[in-house]
């Protein structure tokens, strides 16, 4: 029977990570991500996805310290930067200068060292790049900052609000791995030919790329938006809904309950909603739009997504929608490197067959 898309097909086993949608669970290397997303930064859950376990004190140093070190560009990636079409999309940017680095120094299989370098890069190509476009000089990296931290200090030039990494580190933590994605599966059928490191996560990036994968929650900060104060949000939704309009933000193709990624970020958005007016309309807009999806769709089962939420965060953040897959792009690439690195361990080339259900010719 063929599954178009490959629907259900189960193509490897895996220790990094479980999607459960029927139960809303999401599990990393054995630990639950709603809670690592409460209590850990970046590096750290980098370190263990990479590794398959939590760094000691001594360790998760060294490993910060090597990739606060490796966040600098060399002047062949600016001039690389520099000289890219204006009108060019940010993917496609990040693409184009972390192939420039595909040299003997990313041979195969994949390492640690290798995952470090095209990790701590991203954020400062993302941050390079976008400032040239606004006519700003370029903020170099400041290596007291933590990966998260360091990326909004590029972005705006300043250190930011302690509540805005925070809400950026739990939302990168989540999306760091979701299983055999589009993208994911992308980046391990490229390293099962034993291809480097950087042609894997090029080729994962063109695959987030594509909107219907890597798609930005602009449909959410609309909404939000358009809803503008607490006051309008029921009159605002119930039209909406009376029009049988869809509420951007709730539902998901996996979970069929509540996304685990939205239940940590709604929490931790809500202990920090007195920082910033943009978490207390989502959480407000939220706690209305649920109980007004089980007036109209009873037994639907639909439930915050966590784009709802990183909209929100986002929003909060005023990064321009054309940074928002981007910004995902730098968490997830942790997963990528993860699955390569699974993928490398047990090679098997990954070689799917098809059908030909076209003519055939006479026979001789």
């Amino acid at each position: 029977m063929i599954k178009e898309g490959l629907d259900g097909i189960t193509v490897a086993q895996s220790t990094i990570s479980l999607v459960d949608g029927e139960e809303g669970l999401l599990v990393y290397r054995g630990h639950w991500a709603e809670e690592i997303a409460k209590t850990k930064n970046f590096e750290e859950v980098a370190y263990l996805l990479w590794n398959g376990h939590f760094p000691t004190d001594e360790k998760l140093s060294d490993f910060q310290g090597t990739m606060k070190q490796c966040r600098f560009l060399s002047d062949a990636d600016e001039t690389i930067l520099q000289n890219l079409p204006v009108d060019m999309d940010m993917m496609s940017v990040i693409r184009t200068v972390l192939s420039s680095k595909g040299n003997d120094d990313f041979g195969w299989p994949s390492t640690i060292e290798q995952a470090i370098k095209i990790t701590s890069i991203i954020p400062t190509i993302i941050a390079y790049r976008q400032r040239c476009l606004n006519g700003l000089d370029p903020v170099k990296p400041d290596t007291k900052l933590g990966h998260v931290a360091n990326y909004l200090y590029m972005l705006d030039g300043y250190e930011p609000k302690y509540s805005h990494v925070k809400a950026l580190t739990a939302y990168l933590v989540l999306t760091m791995e979701h299983g055999m994605n589009a993208s994911t599966f992308a980046a391990r059928v490229i390293s099962s030919t034993e291809s480097d490191l950087v042609s894997a996560v090029a080729g994962a990036i063109g695959a987030m790329k594509g909107p219907l994968h890597g798609g930005a929650p602009s449909g959410v900060i609309e909404l939000l938006q358009n809803i503008g104060t607490v006051e309008n949000a029921e009159n605002h939704l119930r039209q909406l809904l009376d029009n049988d309009e869809k509420l951007m933000g709730f539902g998901h193709r996996v979970y069929k309950t509540e996304d685990p990624r939205a239940r940590a970020l709604k929490e931790i958005t809500s202990n920090l909603s007195a920082d910033d007016p943009w978490f207390d309309l989502a959480n407000q807009v939220e706690k209305i739009a649920i109980n007004l999806l089980g007036e109209y769709k009873p037994g639907r089962k639909l439930y915050t997504n966590v784009e709802f939420y990183a909209a929100a965060i986002l929003k909060a953040l005023a990064l321009p929608t054309a940074l928002f897959t981007p910004t995902f792009t730098m968490s997830r690439v942790v997963g990528w490197i993860a699955n390569v690195f699974e993928q490398n361990e047990n090679n098997r080339i990954i070689r799917p067959s098809s059908l030909y259900i076209g003519q055939m010719p006479k026979q001789i």
